[in-house]
This record gives structure tokens, C-alpha cells and sequence, in this order.
């Protein structure tokens, strides 16, 4: 398997190189965004490891570039930055998963094998769950052709849901993606935006899209309720 790795930490860089190797990847690395997404056009990679914050051109926009021409190659961000927000926007980006600094590199290694089975999927502009639509980039949801309006909290709750549709997901791993990973409150809030979440997208439609699973966390259903 054939991985690029864009990071401007030279040490870290090469450490990985030689880690990945180590596991079998074939391994090209850039120091910076311009020759990281140069890289990205030329070469057909089975992944992409990317920081975000880089010299040239950032993470973020090396990726918006990437699927703005219809490259679907897998990207796990890579970055210091642990905010909700640099989360979500990493995501909206087109990115298909979010690692943060300083991290396990057996949990790299899984995180990153994971992303490349999925192979270079097509990502819609749209999430959809049946009538249930989610525009990330305008930050706008819908439930057949009203307007549901949300809070920022509720979008991005919405927003991971819809981007693991049919899957279980742990309140651990919401907390995670949608608060962040020093979160030290109630894990409770959770169940509480979960109600306020289904009172805007369900209830009013008699829906049930948001499905709790005992003991496992919470699911979206594909059909959308």
C-alpha cells in the first residue's frame, strides 16, 4: 500500500516513514503543502497522512483542493489542533479522518489501514439519510424540503451522525468528535443534545432516525426514520 505523508516536522516525518515502512506501506513524504498536493496529483496513493498546519499551502485547503478536482484518495489529518471546530471543518473538507498530536502510532497505523480499505469513495457535497439532508459547507440541514435551523452544537452532532450513518457510535466517540478530546464535564450532555437533536429532526416529522442502542451508544439510521 502506497501512503503519502505531508508534515513539516522533519523528525516526525521520518519517524513515521520509518515506522510505516516497517509495516509494510510504501512511503513518500513532503515537507509542505505545495509539494504535498503536487505529490497528491501525480501519484496514485492508497492514502494521504496530512498535517494541517503546514508552510506553503495549509492542510486544509490541500484537501478542498484534492476533492475540488475529483480526488478521492483517502486523508487522514494529521495535527496538533484538537478543537471542535478545526475537527469539523478538517471533515468538511473532505477529509475521512482526524488524528491528534501527540498520538498512539499503533492507533495510526489501524486509523490509517481503515481509511485505505474504504478505497477512494466518491464524497457527495450533500449527507443524506433518506429525506434527511445536510449541506456542511453552507451549515444547513433539511428534512424533505423544510429548513430545519440548529445550533452549532447540534449541527455538528448531526454532522457526525450523518457521516457514520448505520453505524453504532459511543457516546465516547461523540464527545470526542463533537466537544473535544479534553472534554471534562458531564458525558451526560451527550444524552441531552441527543433529545434536542431528535425534537428538531424527528419528532415534529414522526420520525425516529436517531436510534438508541443499549448499552452502545447511538445510531442514524440509513432511511432517515
Amino acid at each position: 500500500m502506497r501512503v503519502l505523508v505531508v508534515d513539516d516536522e522533519r523528525r516526525l516525518a521520518s519517524s513515521l516513514r520509518v515506522g510505516l515502512e516497517a509495516e509494510g506501506f510504501a512511503v513518500d513524504v513532503a515537507h509542505d503543502g505545495t509539494d504535498g498536493l503536487w505529490l497528491a496529483r501525480e501519484h496514485p496513493y492508497d492514502a494521504i497522512v496530512l498535517d494541517l498546519m503546514l508552510p506553503g499551502i495549509n492542510g486544509y485547503k490541500v484537501c478542498e483542493t484534492l476533492r475540488g478536482e475529483r480526488n478521492w484518495t483517502p486523508v487522514l489529518m494529521l495535527t496538533a489542533k484538537d478543537g471542535e471546530w478545526d475537527q469539523v471543518e478538517g471533515l468538511d473538507t473532505g477529509a475521512d479522518d482526524y488524528l491528534t498530536k501527540p498520538f498512539s502510532f499503533p492507533v495510526l497505523v489501524a486509523r490509517l489501514r481503515a481509511v485505505a480499505r474504504r478505497g477512494a469513495r466518491e464524497r457527495p457535497t450533500l449527507l443524506e439519510a433518506g429525506d434527511l439532508r445536510l449541506d456542511p459547507a453552507a451549515r444547513r440541514a433539511w428534512r424533505g424540503e423544510g429548513e430545519i435551523y440548529l445550533t452549532s452544537r447540534e449541527f455538528s452532532l448531526l454532522s457526525f451522525l450523518m457521516r457514520h450513518v448505520g453505524d453504532v457510535v459511543s457516546k465516547l466517540q461523540v464527545l470526542d468528535a463533537v466537544w473535544d478530546v479534553d472534554f471534562e464535564g458531564d458525558p451526560n450532555i451527550v444524552e441531552v443534545y441527543v433529545r434536542h437533536l431528535r425534537n428538531k429532526i424527528d419528532r415534529p416529522f414522526g420520525r425516529e432516525a436517531i436510534q438508541t442502542v443499549r448499552g452502545a451508544g447511538y445510531r442514524l439510521s440509513s432511511d432517515g426514520g
